[in-house]
């Protein structure tokens, strides 16, 4: 009986993998030839990164590898189970953005010989985001099932909260990793001037700043049990400019794409639609059903 059990389980595992390889095939066929050519090219480059790390030794390089194929599906999965359609452009951004991130940002250190490359990220997912967000609002304003209508100016202001609230979500994120497993995703930077309220440094307690310049330090702090001394060229900043110019840069994409989208709204311009999703309906005009 256990052995029939297991059998059956084994088959209907099967068979679940096998309709989903089968709905991925029907999603790549269907899709514009420059997003197959991407989306083949990218996954290469993750399986060959994959090995790589694995044969290294490097697990957890090679779980970021199974997180970004993971990430891949995005689109697909939006488009199967959720019956929502990703403009070629913004899939295609998509793509590159994950890979960007875990692979050439994460694993090639991108991070760290490019310092302009976080900055660029952050500012894309910040438009990214609110173009999601436009979406959320835009299918609500334009479904017939709702009495439901919004301004383009309240439909941005919503898209443009929308990704913010991801972006401050994700510092968050940032913030908690850093202080669960030591993880520095909150980049530090030194700095040669700082404002202080610090009585330490202004005995009298008076609320002004006192500003220095010029700032040296030296840290001393214990390592592997070894008390080891640090000397920096200036003061050393544990994640705060980096969190904040994170938040601003996501500002500026989400404040850029949500002006897109009031002229978008307006009928004055058709660049949002390379960005925005669109829900599917069926034949009949209705909204089409989330497949089971």
């Amino acid at each position: 009986m256990k052995k029939k059990a297991d059998d059956n389980t084994v088959k209907k595992s099967s068979g679940k993998l096998k309709n989903a390889i089968r709905e991925f095939i029907s999603y790549v066929r269907g899709r514009p030839k420059r997003v197959v050519v991407t989306y083949i090219i990218l996954r290469l480059l993750v399986i060959l990164t994959l090995v790589h790390q694995i044969f290294i030794g490097n697990y957890y390089y090679a779980l970021l590898c199974l997180l970004t194929l993971l990430l891949f599906m995005i689109p697909a999965f939006a488009d199967r189970k959720l019956s929502i359609e990703l403009p070629s452009t913004l899939e295609v951004v998509i793509l590159l953005f994950a890979f960007s991130a875990e692979i050439l940002g994460e694993i090639q250190n991108f991070y760290g010989i490019f310092h302009s490359w976080d900055t660029m990220l952050h500012t894309m997912n910040g438009f990214m985001m609110a173009a999601i967000g436009f979406t959320l609002i835009d299918v609500l304003n334009n479904n017939p099932k709702f009495h439901f209508t919004a301004s383009p100016v309240f439909v941005a202001f919503t898209a443009f909260c929308f990704s913010m609230t991801v972006g401050v979500m994700w510092e968050f994120f940032e913030f908690a990793m850093e202080n669960a497993f030591n993880i520095d995703m909150q980049r530090d930077f030194v700095i040669d001037t700082v404002a202080t309220t610090n009585t330490v440094i202004n005995p009298t307690g008076a609320n002004k700043s006192v500003v220095l310049h010029n700032v040296h330090s030296v840290i001393s702090g214990i390592s592997n049990g070894e008390v080891k001394t640090f000397s920096y060229d200036g003061y050393l900043d544990v994640g705060i400019k980096d969190t904040m110019k994170d938040l601003m840069v996501n500002c500026i994409g989400a404040l850029v794409f949500s002006l897109i989208g009031v002229f978008y709204i307006k009928g004055r311009g058709h660049f949002a639609e390379k960005f925005v999703p669109t829900y599917k309906r069926s034949n009949d005009g209705s909204d089409s059903e989330t497949e089971e």
